[in-house]
C-alpha cells in the first residue's frame, strides 16, 4: 500500500474523530463552531484520484452527519467542496496547478491562504445555507459563515503547522 494512501486514511480517521469528540463541542459565542475536518479534502494530494476524493468526501460528511444528527448537510457541503476544489486550485495557483507542483503544507503564502479561505467559505456557506434552508435568515447564515470561517482557518493553520511532515 502506498504511503500516501496510508497517510490519507490516517488523516481521515484522525480528523473525523477530532471533529466528533472535540470540535463539535466547541461553540464560541454560542454559534461559532470550527470544522477542521475539511482539512482532509483540502490537503488531499493534487494529483490524487478525483473520483476517490469525491467518494471519500461524501463518506467523511455522511459519517459526521451520523455522529452529529445533522441530516446530510455535512455530506453535501463536503461533496461541494471536493467538486469545486480543482477550480479553486486554478484560481489560487494558476500555472502552478497545471504542473501540479503545489504543496499546501509548506510555508503559508498568499496563494495558499487564498485557496484555504475560498475552500472554507464555500464549505461553510453551503453547510449553513442547507442547515437553515431559508433565505429570510441570510444575515444569520452570513454571520455564521464569516465567524466560523475565521475560527476554522486559524485552527486549520495551527493544525497544519503542528502536524507538518518533516523535511530531510
Amino acid at each position: 500500500m502506498n504511503s500516501t494512501i496510508v497517510l490519507n486514511i490516517v488523516r481521515f480517521i484522525l480528523l473525523l474523530a477530532a471533529q466528533v469528540i472535540i470540535f463539535n463541542n466547541i461553540h464560541l459565542f454560542g454559534f461559532l463552531t470550527p470544522f477542521p475536518y475539511i482539512l482532509f479534502i483540502i490537503l488531499y494530494p493534487v494529483d490524487g484520484n478525483k473520483a476517490a476524493l469525491l467518494v471519500s468526501s461524501f463518506v467523511l460528511g455522511i459519517m459526521l452527519d451520523m455522529f452529529s444528527n445533522s441530516g446530510g448537510v455535512h455530506a453535501a457541503a463536503c461533496v461541494m467542496l471536493a467538486y469545486t476544489r480543482p477550480t479553486i486550485f486554478k484560481f489560487s495557483f494558476g500555472v502552478s496547478y497545471e504542473y501540479q507542483t503545489i504543496r499546501l503544507n509548506d510555508v503559508l503564502t498568499s496563494e495558499r491562504f487564498s485557496f484555504l479561505l475560498i475552500a472554507v467559505v464555500i464549505h461553510h456557506f453551503t453547510l449553513f445555507l442547507l442547515e437553515v434552508f431559508r433565505l429570510s435568515n441570510i444575515w444569520d447564515i452570513l454571520l455564521r459563515t464569516i465567524g466560523s470561517t475565521v475560527f476554522t482557518i486559524v485552527l486549520s493553520i495551527i493544525l497544519i503547522y503542528i502536524f507538518k511532515p518533516s523535511r530531510r
